[in-house]
């Protein structure tokens, strides 16, 4: 068989094992594959080909890691709204205590339920206020 048919093979091989993967960078890998199946077509040399598989498929992989399909850095979960629901919900504080150093703590109704509530650099005023956070069993909240 020739190159180019053998570089298509080994781009399919690629294209079936990133459908167990659910990734989208063997496609990438295969991209590259397949632009070496078609520099077969015009180049002879086996290393210049290897080498264009390698740079097309590696600059691919670089540019979908940097795009908004690529890797994602993990955040903190007591903070991601799509990890906990009560995040971006009011509650309403009647009372805070003042733990000192601008941190003031509180218990509350919130769904039916008494929470610790805690408030962080800010006075400690009654009123409504939204969750920043869950911290095990205590509320990180801010005003509204």
């Amino acid at each position: 068989m020739e190159a180019w048919t053998w570089w298509l093979v080994l781009a399919g091989v690629v294209v079936i094992c990133e459908l167990f993967t659910g990734t989208f960078y063997l496609l990438m890998f295969a991209l590259g594959l397949a632009s070496a199946a078609a520099a077969s077509l015009f180049i002879g040399s086996v290393q210049l080909q290897m080498l264009i598989a390698a740079v097309i498929g590696s600059a691919a992989t670089l540019a979908l890691h940097h795009s908004k399909y690529g890797w994602k850095e993990r955040g903190e979960a007591a903070r991601d709204p799509n990890v906990n629901i009560d995040i971006g919900q009011q509650l309403k504080v009647d009372e805070w205590e003042d733990q000192g150093n601008g941190v003031f703590v509180a218990r509350t109704k919130y769904r039916g339920a008494m929470w610790d509530v805690e408030l962080r650099h800010a006075n400690g005023s009654s009123g409504l206020f939204v969750i920043e956070a869950v911290e095990g069993s205590r509320l990180i909240v801010r005003p509204a």
